[in-house]
Order: C-alpha cells, then structure tokens, then sequence
C-alpha cells in the first residue's frame, strides 16, 4: 500500500499567529528589562549588605580595643551618635513628602 501526502503551504500571514507573536515579543521584551533592573538591585542590596557588615566588624574591634578606656570608649559613642544625626538628617531631608 502506497501513501502519498502532499503539502502546500500557502503565502498568507496568519494575522492572528503575526500578532500573538508580536505580543508575545513585546511581553518578553518587558520581562527581560525587568529581569535586567531586579539584578541590578539585588546587586545595589548586596552592596549595601556588605557595607553595613565592614561598619558593625569595625565598630565591634574598636569598643573591643577601648573597652578599658571609659573616656576613649564615651569619644566613640558621642562619634557615633554625632553620625547616626547627621545620617538620620539626610535621610529625612532627602525624604519627599508622602502624598495627600
């Protein structure tokens, strides 16, 4: 027994398969630049993550070494809260204002 099967594809856009595909392109267009930002933030978080790790290890070896030495240990903490203000100052001045 013999089969034969001819196929004719003809030269017709499918109007609805072009406009799934451009759709689909445009979607994955979108997720990649929201894959691209994601990455970019998680970068900027480990950053930050680390920074604050040095700054607690440092603070932590510094009251370690004056922990004898009242007057040098109270230099520190007085240091510090004069930056913990400054720091809380910024935040809040470049902090806007929640919407009404």
């Amino acid at each position: 027994m013999q089969l034969d099967l001819h196929v004719w594809f003809h030269n017709v856009p499918d109007l609805g398969i072009a406009g799934a595909l451009a759709t689909l392109t445009q979607q994955m267009e979108q997720i990649m630049a929201d894959l691209s930002a994601l990455t970019a933030e998680v970068a900027r978080n480990t950053e930050v993550d680390s920074s604050a790790i040095a700054l607690l290890t440092g603070l932590a070896a510094q009251i370690e070494a004056l922990k004898t030495d009242p007057v040098a240990l109270q230099t520190l903490a007085d240091q510090m809260k004069g930056s913990s203000d400054a720091l809380a100052a910024a935040v809040l001045a470049n902090t806007p204002a929640a919407p009404v």
